[in-house]
């Protein structure tokens, strides 16, 4: 794909070297020939359960097919139940979960909360279907898994089963070609009524989504025993990167006319729109996060109280708030079958995705909509090289890139540490503590979980550690930002 050729030494067989005579010089990821040597299950076994598994997952228990039938063909559910959703998890997290790619709020509590409406959301792998989902809503004529209708498709004559045609026969091959080729949906409802839903980069969350707003109901299976295994992102770039993609999807389902705050909770309840909603608008968390990291320690640095003294009533409400929120989420996080360090790591890039991710996701939706860039699907990257490899098993954070995403990272962790620094020497000699422990307690709650990337801007020599041109403009940039601050408190 990158040289836009296939090369002589690429073919290694005569299978091979037939399959690539239509590929012509010139060919891009966006525009080449579809290449099919094998079924397409719409055209050749038009199967009634169809499972979904990203490239990267592989099976751990084969007794989860038998553990998803027994909801599909549960009499009572199967008449509106559109699929299984298996609880997604990963192989090779370290002992702390550095990146908090275990995800438990999105792959387990929340589903869990879910189920208990109409079902969780399809997350994208280990999703059984059923297929009559993809053609139509529920009705009492689905209430068993028998095949739908063929496709139409011209010049195709068997009836979309393996007993009239065999499976690499010429006309089923020319027939899944034609069905997989990139024009076939064109003027049809494929994408849009039928199949998986076009129109977002999180193509998972809107075909869920609509399926539920079509009268589907879904249900969620944790079994103790991993069904599949994927791979995770073993770099903070990657990590960051995979989830801006998802804030930009979830942002142009948000911004649609499928919006989950009008659409959806007249279709499907207002709570199980609400539960939608939760997620469309996941990136607006980087607002408040923004806020709070930077409003009280710039305020501490011009001795300007923005919150009440401990001495004064309302000090125990923000105690209150924080204690309840951190406490209640720990909870969560503990019968969910977390731990204290992994729920650290989480919180922390809770943190972090805030000012980043979650900060340039509706940055990147805005440009996308008003013409001035185009967002291309970028695949997570999951290989990694020996250093990265030692480096995540033993916790240490992997930068190594100038990513743009690390520059608010970085404001706001030298912004904290001068804050507190300045703040706590203050206090100590001649300012009167109550007054500004607050801000205080804030930017010494950000130092500590910013520890990493001080590590990785003055500890590290490493391949990993941060590029020296993040960290000269990030100290640029959180200057400028000082002085705009400190002129406003002046006038």
């Amino acid at each position: 794909m990158e040289t836009g050729k296939v090369s002589l030494a690429q073919v290694t067989s005569d299978e091979e070297r037939e399959a690539f005579k239509k590929w012509t010089d010139g060919f891009t990821r966006q525009n080449h020939p579809t290449e099919i040597q094998v079924r397409v299950s719409g055209v050749i076994s038009n199967a009634p359960v169809v499972l979904s598994l990203d490239c990267d997952t592989y099976s751990n228990d084969p007794q989860v097919p038998r553990r998803a039938l027994c909801y599909l063909l549960d009499p009572q559910k199967a008449s509106k139940l559109a699929f299984v959703q298996v609880t997604q998890r990963y192989q090779g997290i370290n002992r702390y979960d550095t990146y908090a790619s275990e995800l438990k709020r999105l792959y387990i509590i929340n589903p869990v909360g879910m189920d208990g409406l109409k079902g969780t959301s399809y997350v994208g792998t280990g999703c059984f279907f059923n297929r009559h989902a993809f053609y139509s809503g529920p009705s009492s004529s689905s209430s068993s898994l028998s095949p739908p209708p063929p496709l139409e498709v011209p010049d195709y004559k068997c009836n979309g089963t393996m007993n009239s045609c065999t499976i690499r026969s010429d006309l089923v091959l020319r027939v899944a070609h034609k069905v997989a080729g990139c024009n076939f949906e064109h003027r049809t409802s494929w994408g849009s009524k039928m199949d998986f839903r076009y129109g977002s980069l999180s193509e998972d969350y809107y075909t869920g989504y609509r399926q539920h707003c079509e009268g589907w109901e879904t249900v969620f299976c944790h079994p103790e025993k991993a069904a599949f295994l994927g791979d995770i992102p073993r770099s903070l770039d990657d990590a960051l990167s995979q989830n801006k993609r998802w804030c930009v999807g979830l942002l142009e389902v948000a911004f649609s006319k499928y919006s989950p705050v009008t659409f959806g909770t007249t279709r499907i309840s207002l709570l199980m729109g609400l539960c939608y909603a939760h997620y469309a608008f996941w990136s607006l968390w980087s607002i408040p996060m923004a806020a709070y990291g930077f409003l009280p320690q710039l305020a501490l640095l011009n001795q300007f109280q923005l919150f009440p003294k401990v001495s004064d009533p309302w000090f125990y409400l923000y105690v209150y708030l924080f204690i309840g929120a951190y406490g209640q989420d720990i909870f969560d996080f503990l019968v969910a079958g977390g731990s204290i360090q992994w729920w650290w790591s989480d919180q922390r890039m809770w943190m972090i995705r805030g000012i980043t991710s979650y900060l340039f996701g509706p940055i990147e939706f805005t440009l996308n909509q008003t013409g001035f860039s185009a967002t291309g699907f970028n695949v997570t990257s999951k290989v990694i090289d020996d250093e990265k490899d030692k480096h995540y098993r033993q916790g240490i954070f992997e930068f190594g890139v100038p990513s743009p995403l690390f520059v608010p990272l970085v404001m706001v962790a030298t912004i904290n540490l001068i804050a507190f620094v300045v703040g706590l020497a203050g206090a100590l000699m001649h300012w009167n503590i109550e007054d500004m422990f607050v801000q205080l307690f804030i930017s010494g709650f950000v130092v500590v979980n910013s520890w990493p990337i001080y590590e990785a801007m003055a500890l590290r020599k490493d391949k990993g550690s941060m590029p020296i041109e993040t960290t000269i403009k990030s100290a640029f940039l959180a200057g400028l930002l000082y002085l705009l601050v400190y002129f406003t408190f002046r006038i």
